[in-house]
């Protein structure tokens, strides 16, 4: 089974800030397609992510475009079909706590299996409550729930009626770090198990690394980039992708001096420096930008060796030295290139250096971890 998702949704001023105007001031335009696999939605707040969910449950309906799950067709513009919600066969979670605070656990959960028969409500209700392992929760109302065993619950819940598809709306966001990470967990496991197309909203980049088959990048309304973590973070399409997922040494002075097809690699030139990457689908001579993550840079002892731009190592000094717990944050200005490098290196290796701010070192930017994109 897999999801296609193809619309434009239009807001003018007065679905904004509630005055008349028929200026369009936002576009939701997004374009993509997953098989059963968990996609994380990232974004900043405002990209359109809880916009795109509302659409594809039914809540609010496009202006334009296809939205299909399967060979169920939830809306299609030119055929003319938008689907209700009770016939959108889907489950939902939201942010905040749906429960129902007057209903214990059963029947909050029987609520989303109001439409089987009795004998067949039974089975499928004890099978929620196993592959959510919340069976002494049974009897318990909202009240007597923790914060992660309330949105258990309403797992349970979206998942009983055999849902073609599950949206998770950031629903962990109200909870602690380590209640957070073991249902990041969960859900992961819960995917592999029950094998239905699975989105997820978040905005905490250390969830969304331990969750996504893929992600989709959302920004100003658009499909940023979707792709694989590996895809997303080492081959970024835009500097906006590039530094909400971490890059945060960037220059936008660079151009392709030469492509080898011998060697699968790019050549940059960018001011002084000259720097060699993976194979890239540039053209000689077009500007770029291009970075590397704090983490991907290495440091070598100054006796180690000689500054070699075609083994992108390069000479430099430690402006500052930054503890961070088992990292330290290191520094660093390229001594003939006038470029200033910010590095993550464990703290153990540091402190086997013996570094201090001021000393002289060799830096080593690894080929295949140098990032480089087109800068709009």
């Amino acid at each position: 089974m897999g999801v296609k998702v193809d619309i434009k949704k239009w807001y003018n001023k007065a679905e904004i800030d509630g005055k008349k105007s028929t200026q369009k001031a936002f576009m939701l335009d997004i374009n993509f397609e997953m098989e059963n696999e968990l996609v994380v939605l990232f974004g900043p707040s405002g990209s359109g992510k809880t916009t795109l969910f509302k659409c594809i449950s039914g809540i609010m309906e496009p202006d334009n475009g296809i939205i299909a799950v399967g060979s169920n067709v939830y809306y299609d513009k030119n055929k003319k079909i938008n689907l209700s919600i009770q016939k959108r066969n889907l489950g939902y979670v939201f942010q905040n706590d749906t429960l129902f605070p007057h209903m214990n656990v059963r029947k909050n959960i029987e609520c989303g299996l109001k439409n089987w028969k009795k004998e067949n409500r039974e089975t499928r209700f004890m099978e929620v409550l196993d592959l959510l392992h919340i069976e002494e929760l049974e009897t318990r109302y909202p009240s007597q729930l923790s914060g992660g065993q309330k949105q258990r619950v309403a797992l349970a819940r979206a998942l009983a009626p055999k849902p073609e598809i599950l949206l998770l709306d950031e629903p962990f966001s109200a909870l602690d770090t380590e209640i957070r990470t073991k249902l990041a967990k969960k859900i992961k496991t819960l995917q592999n198990k029950i094998r239905i197309p699975l989105l997820f909203i978040t905005h905490n980049l250390e969830e969304a690394f331990l969750l996504a088959s893929k992600i989709l990048v959302l920004h100003g309304g658009k499909a940023q980039q979707f792709g694989t973590q590996e895809e997303i973070v080492y081959s970024p399409r835009n500097r906006h992708v590039a530094e909400i997922f971490g890059l945060s040494n960037i220059f936008d002075d660079a151009y392709v001096k030469e492509r080898d097809e011998e060697s699968k690699s790019t050549i940059l030139e960018s001011g002084s420096m000259q720097i060699t990457v993976k194979y890239l689908n540039f053209r000689v001579r077009d500007e770029v930008c291009w970075g590397i993550h704090p983490e991907n840079i290495t440091i070598i002892p100054p006796e180690s060796g000689f500054e070699d731009q075609n083994e992108n190592l390069y000479l430099a000094s430690i402006k500052s030295i930054i503890n961070k717990g088992p990292k330290k944050r290191i520094v660093l200005k390229l001594v003939k290139h006038n470029k200033i490098l910010n590095a993550e290196i464990p703290a153990q290796f540091v402190d086997s250096l013996k570094l201090h701010a001021s000393d002289s070192c060799l830096v080593k930017l690894e080929m295949s971890k140098v990032v480089a994109f087109y800068c709009f």
